[in-house]
């Protein structure tokens, strides 16, 4: 019987290895423990119940304005004991969060391999994202086994002088979330506020861009909104008291904006697929949205996930007001340009990055 420990504590984690954990539950010889960091709390939970995860520990860790030495350290301190207690044969992490990197420390410390969902992503300017790109950098450090979604991460492992023999290409299980949660007959009375106009589904709340670029892209969205009279915004706010207050300076007095609470994975890729298209500063929306045929512009500086640049399903446009305006009015108005994004081929899989992951992780124990 081969122990996989599963650690994660974030919406955007949780979206991405509840595929792989109902994968693992699959197979007899592999008993499945689900621990949570608790990084976040009620969007993590929706996630959790879509997919109808047993969780065996949650850590809890969750608290006002606490700062990321504090969320670490509390599950740092916290986690050591579930690994104590269970002594599993591999813990996997995903991604680069603060859940990821304490966790993958936690389980080096104890002499436990590591499997890295969703390794190889650089952008190699450690400020940006931050504290992500430190964060994934780290856990590769110590991982044991890559799980690169695309062959370009895993060129950037190779880069790195990582062993080649432990690199994996599975595809990106943000694909496979999609075949439990896109629904064709959605509705919801949010969407319906949009009747026949245009939807620019958005969302912004990186930590690098609250505060003046957060505010560029704001008064760029409602010049646009001026201007066209067939569009309308829907931004699902995220949590932070900080973004809360610029978005509701911007955008508290439009009618064309409606404002919610965050949404469940469920609804949020329904949402997805009745937009337009969408404007993010989010990371793994780049990889959701081109499976749906939706062009997404990325709110940042720069991408971990070249790859959506290179075959055109995303586009890199910065904050800076004149250029998010430029970018979003181009979509609008030139066919060609919104046709070209909405048709590329999706470079992040094919929705079996689960199995892939499973499958190696059977035989790298039946190898040792």
């Amino acid at each position: 019987m081969i122990k996989v420990m599963t650690v994660f504590g974030t919406r955007p984690e949780a979206i991405k290895m509840c595929p792989v954990i109902k994968e693992l539950e699959r197979h007899i010889e592999i008993e499945s423990v689900v621990c949570l960091t608790g990084q976040h709390k009620e969007m993590l939970n929706q996630v959790i119940e879509l997919f109808k995860i047993k969780v065996d520990y949650n850590l809890h860790i969750m608290k006002e304005n606490q700062s990321l030495t504090e969320i670490t350290c509390n599950i740092l301190s916290q986690l050591d004991k579930v690994i104590q207690y269970e002594n599993p044969d591999m813990i996997l992490v995903h991604g680069d969060t603060s859940t990821s990197f304490a966790a993958a420390l936690s389980a080096f410390y104890n002499h436990i391999p590591i499997g890295h969902v969703e390794a190889g992503l650089r952008t190699y300017n450690i400020q940006s994202p931050y504290p992500e790109e430190f964060n994934r950098q780290c856990v590769d450090i110590i991982t044991d086994l890559f799980f690169a979604p695309t062959e370009y991460a895993k060129k950037q492992l190779i880069n790195e002088n990582k062993d080649k023999s432990r690199i994996f290409v599975t595809g990106n299980t943000a694909i496979d979330a999609l075949k439990t949660t896109v629904d064709n007959n959605y509705h919801n009375i949010n969407l319906d506020w949009c009747k026949d106009n245009r939807l620019i589904l958005l969302t912004a709340h990186r930590r690098e861009n609250i505060g003046t670029p957060m505010e560029n892209v704001f008064e760029a969205v409602n010049k646009i909104l001026d201007k066209y009279s067939d569009v309308r915004v829907i931004y699902p706010l995220h949590k932070n008291p900080k973004v809360r207050e610029i978005a509701q300076k911007y955008f508290g007095d439009n009618p064309k904006v409606r404002m919610i609470e965050p949404l469940d994975v469920y609804d949020f890729h329904n949402f997805m697929n009745k937009s337009y298209f969408i404007l993010t500063d989010s990371g793994g929306i780049q990889e959701e949205a081109p499976s749906l045929g939706k062009p997404v512009l990325v709110l940042r500086d720069s991408t971990e996930r070249p790859e959506g640049v290179q075959a055109g399903t995303l586009k890199v446009i910065g904050t800076q007001v004149g250029v998010v305006y430029q970018e979003i009015e181009r979509l609008l108005t030139d066919k060609e340009e919104y046709s070209h994004m909405s048709q590329a081929a999706n470079p992040y899989g094919d929705g079996y990055a689960s199995e892939r992951i499973v499958q190696i992780i059977m035989e790298y124990f039946r190898g040792r």
